[in-house]
């Protein structure tokens, strides 16, 4: 809740007035919120309870609530009022009053201390708050005041107690000072402050580690200090003895979690890389940890084998290169590296049985990196000690990879399943990035050992190694370009040798073979090999999402060798489509490929193929067209319109000709007549209007009709032409009776591509001046119920200003409307409504001086446009957008300056507009500085985040961190 949102007149808690916060009403409200079962009633008790915490008052009421005889939720909450009086509003305190504070609050702690550990903690955070904003000046040795206070012998609490208690402030006081918000000049000076203090910090913690009568809860402690106090980057050779107690202590087994942080803590700051020979010195102690490691797994304690990985791997990951620079020491850094490669490769199935090997895997890129780094000569020395690590790396992974037996995998809940398909990609993607260091005697070495899988008739092989060998290969084939291996073609003579008795194992084949496809484009005379397995595989379900995405590759990437086998492939897909064997995702990626299919044949052929794979369908929409509409036959008709759009996606008979990014997309013509796809939209051009007739008032249907247009104008962009005039018609139809948001999208592709071309402009024109019209009219009925319908009106605005600035020459546009409706459009409340509202007016300002009507309205309503935006800064619109509104002062700055000026000056003169928090003196900046820049768009928006924060009273404030 940001407070400074909260009106003040708000009534707390319907406990008291609102500034009423005393004692009494804040013990009332935290009942209420507690205790009260309504939600509403506990909203309003958190939100009074908020400004009570801010409020002057809390400097009284939080000591009083620490009171021996409160509850601890009280308590608590008196403890945290201080620390966010401390932290946030210490300014407000006045100096001579900083010592009777810090005393007060040493005097809570020490009674805390055998108190309730929550309202311990929270005070030793407010202490600790108070520290950091005196140090070092106002309190030169806080830290060790800290020590010497706590040790006192004439406190009434027990040695134990003050221990603990002093534990837990010197624990807090690294974390607050990492959270805390103090100016960057401070946290410098503090940080100095606090890595000096370690002297009076460290040999504590040591004493109390290392003697035998200190208790495991006192030792526990002094780990999670420790662990708190490396993250300040204290120098590792200073944290030398404390490490080596956490690794003695990792044999203590309620230490143990404790000492794994402390240890993992201190290695993994930035700064260890610098201690070289502290760093040779843990590598010892990391291996020494082996035995207790290969005891953990031996016993299934997958807490302590996880805990030694991760030290083991902290070292390695953050310093191979540091350890590597150590040439001498090869040998003890090779050892850790072993130790890691356990560690991967530890027994049993991810995540069921382990979750340790995991952790490991981003080590291998770091080392690998780290060796591909160094000059030729060092680098050539490490490869030949390194490659042969990363062969049996590869073996490791593979056998991670490795499906669990059919019974066990059987009892597997859904979520270890999808955790062990996300760790299988993890594996893949390592692998990948392996093959960098490996090259092509990878792909040999995953080839030698399939063919010896597959041709050995000593002894029957799992299909679980098959697979896991085969997952190896489409790993990095997926990426890698494999088309030089000179194994591939043998692979590719054996994948049909594979006895394929699983679904994992079909599936890895058919992702395998789609992962070749481009191979196959280079070599054609294999496709014949591995087809067959792809059709048969369309057959059965369970392969649904393998074998379809398979094909879709193979007729994308080998079209052009495809002609052959089409009928096959065409038969075979129609077959499946009929038997309705897929869910509708891979039907539409079907259809896709048989786009891919298509497009590479004769247009005779073409329209052969369309007609045959068609016609089922448009027979059944026939059908569908006559009944009464009801939601199953709404479903089987955006089924098929959905299958039309899929297939029309792909089937392009001429090449684009892309000349460089950005460039006009252009095409080829056609050189065998009429495109097929207009063939066949014009043949059921008349079923689809009979459709539409009877689901007008449905926007699922009304999409799926535009989507089918929508996608052949972007596949055949001119070769659409034919069909503009009819489409325009019908658009209109559909439009002026129930208005759509795809209608507008549907209008807006058109613009882009067809509004340039003279022949095609009268059709265009009169269909945007229409849909303008009917807009327009909506906006005057009310169009808060369709942000959709706006948002892509708006977008069609911009698009129209782009492509063709012509169409609001039109006398029959009214463009003073259309700019009316954006500027209400810019107070909507959702979010890409305004964005498409903003992108409108950043187009047309622009236009200001080369489209007439455009100046005039500017020049007439433009002010209302300005006072909209100033609105929408002020605070009535999300923060996130303020970019988008930046750019609408940029545009008016830089195409209407004289104008902006004058505006400005008036708009921003009424006393709290637009945000009564400003000063008459930060408006007059604000407009000084938009008005200055008019060539620095960058500049402009950082003006207005600027201004947007200290409308809404955030500026300098804890919420403006991430913005």
């Amino acid at each position: 809740m940001d407070r400074r949102e909260e009106q003040p007149g708000a009534a707390g808690a319907g406990a008291a007035p609102a500034l009423d916060f005393t004692v009494e009403n804040v013990e009332k409200a935290l009942h209420q919120l507690y205790y009260d079962p309504n939600i509403e009633n506990k909203n309003l008790a958190q939100k009074w309870l908020m400004q009570a915490q801010v409020s002057p008052q809390a400097w009284h009421f939080s000591w009083q609530l620490l009171q021996p005889d409160k509850v601890p939720e009280i308590q608590y909450f008196g403890a945290s009022a201080l620390h966010i009086k401390i932290s946030r509003y210490w300014s407000d305190i006045p100096t001579d009053q900083y010592e009777s504070l810090k005393a007060q609050l040493f005097t809570q702690i020490t009674r805390f201390a055998s108190g309730s550990k929550i309202v311990l903690t929270r005070l030793c955070v407010a202490l600790a708050s108070l520290a950091l904003s005196m140090m070092p000046d106002a309190w030169p040795c806080a830290v060790a005041d800290m020590v010497r206070l706590f040790q006192a012998e004439d406190s009434p609490v027990d040695g134990q107690g003050r221990c603990l208690a002093l534990l837990e402030l010197l624990t807090v006081l690294p974390e607050e000072f990492q959270t805390s918000r103090l100016p960057q000049y401070r946290k410098g000076l503090v940080r100095a402050s606090l890595a000096v203090e370690c002297g009076a910090v460290f040999p504590l913690l040591e004493q109390l580690l290392q003697q035998p009568s200190s208790p495991s809860c006192v030792r526990q402690k002094v780990l999670k200090c420790f662990s708190s106090w490396v993250q300040l980057e204290v120098p590792l050779q200073d944290c030398e003895a404390l490490i080596q107690a956490a690794f003695a202590a990792l044999q203590d087994s309620e230490l143990f979690d404790s000492s794994v942080e402390a240890i993992v803590n201190a290695i993994s700051q930035p700064d260890a890389q610098r201690y070289v020979n502290t760093l040779l010195k843990l590598i010892p102690l990391v291996l020494g940890l082996q035995e207790q490691l290969r005891q953990a797994v031996q016993n299934g304690d997958m807490e302590t084998s996880h805990g030694i990985c991760r030290i083991a791997v902290a070292l390695g990951e953050n310093h191979s290169r540091a350890l590597l620079d150590q040439v001498e020491h090869w040998q003890s850094f090779l050892a850790l590296v072993n130790m890691i490669m356990f560690c991967t490769g530890i027994p049993g199935h991810y995540p069921v049985n382990e979750t340790t090997s995991s952790l490991t895997l981003t080590f291998w890129y770091t080392l690998q990196d780290d060796i591909l780094s160094f000059e030729a000569e060092k680098q050539a020395v490490y490869q030949q000690v390194y490659r042969p690590v990363y062969f049996q790396l590869v073996d490791v992974l593979l056998h991670k990879a490795q499906f669990p037996p059919d019974e066990e995998y059987g009892f597997w809940s859904s979520d270890e399943k999808e955790q062990f398909r996300i760790y299988r990609v993890d594996i893949s993607d390592t692998l990948m990035y392996v093959y960098e260091m490996l090259g092509a005697e990878l792909l040999s070495n995953l080839y030698d050992k399939l063919g010896r899988l597959l041709t050995s008739s000593e002894e029957p092989y799992s299909w679980q190694h098959t697979e896991a060998l085969l997952y190896g290969f489409q790993s990095i084939a997926e990426t890698i370009d494999v088309n030089y291996s000179d194994v591939v073609p043998g692979l590719i003579g054996l994948i049909p040798r594979i006895s394929i008795s699983n679904v994992q194992l079909a599936d890895t084949v058919m992702f395998t073979i789609g992962a070749l496809s481009e191979w196959l484009a280079d070599h054609p005379v294999m496709i014949n090999s591995v087809l067959p397995l792809v059709l048969h595989a369309l057959g059965n379900p369970e392969l649904s999402v393998s074998s379809v995405s398979t094909l879709k590759k193979i007729c994308r990437e080998c079209k052009y060798d495809l002609p052959p086998y089409a009928a096959n492939i065409v038969a075979v897909s129609q077959d499946v489509l009929m038997k309705q064997i897929h869910k509708t995702s891979q039907c539409m990626w079907l259809m896709q490929a048989l786009g891919f299919l298509l497009s590479a044949l004769q247009v005779e052929e073409i329209l052969k193929n369309l007609h045959s794979l068609i016609s089922p369908y448009i027979q059944q929409l026939e059908k569908l067209a006559e009944e009464i509409p009801n939601p199953s036959n709404k479903l089987a008709i955006v089924h098929i319109l959905g299958l039309l759009s899929n297939l029309f996606t792909t089937l392009d008979v001429s090449h684009h000709e892309d000349d460089h990014e950005g460039s006009e997309l252009r095409k080829l013509p056609v050189p065998q007549g009429p495109n097929p796809v207009v063939v066949v939209l014009q043949q059921v051009f008349q079923l689809i209007q009979k459709v539409l007739s009877k689901w007008l008032n449905d926007a699922q249907v009304v999409e799926a009709v535009c989507a089918i247009f929508e996608k052949s104008v972007k596949t055949l962009l001119d070769d659409f032409a034919p069909m503009v005039p009819q489409l325009c018609e019908m658009l209109g139809q559909m439009y002026s009776t129930i208005p759509q948001a795809s209608a507008l999208d549907l209008t807006r592709q058109l613009v882009h591509i067809f509004a340039h071309e003279p022949a095609h402009f009268p059709p265009i024109e009169a269909l945007f001046l229409l849909v303008t019209s009917v807009t327009l009219t909506l906006f005057q009925q009310g169009p808060r119920d369709h942000p959709d319908i706006v948002d892509s009106f708006m977008q069609l605005l911009a698009q129209a200003l782009k492509r063709k600035p012509d169409l609001f020459l039109c006398e029959r546009l009214d463009v003073k409307a259309v700019f009316q409706c954006a500027v209400l459009a810019l107070k909507f409340p959702e979010a890409p409504t305004v964005k498409a509202s903003c992108g409108f007016f950043t187009e047309l300002l622009p236009r200001c001086g080369e489209v007439e009507p455009v100046g005039k309205v500017v020049q007439e309503d433009g002010r209302m446009l300005l006072i909209a935006v100033l609105e929408a800064i002020g605070g009535q619109a999300s923060r996130s957008l303020m970019d988008c509104f930046a750019d609408i002062l940029f545009a008016l700055n830089k195409h209407c300056f004289s104008l902006l000026s004058m505006w400005i000056k008036e708009a921003l003169q009424p006393p709290g507009f637009p945000s009564a928090r400003l000063s008459p003196e930060q408006k007059d900046t604000f407009s000084q500085q938009i008005l200055r820049e008019r060539v620095n768009k960058r500049r402009v928006k950082e003006m207005v985040k600027e201004f947007t924060l200290l409308c809404r009273g955030l500026h300098g404030t804890d919420y403006t961190a991430d913005y």
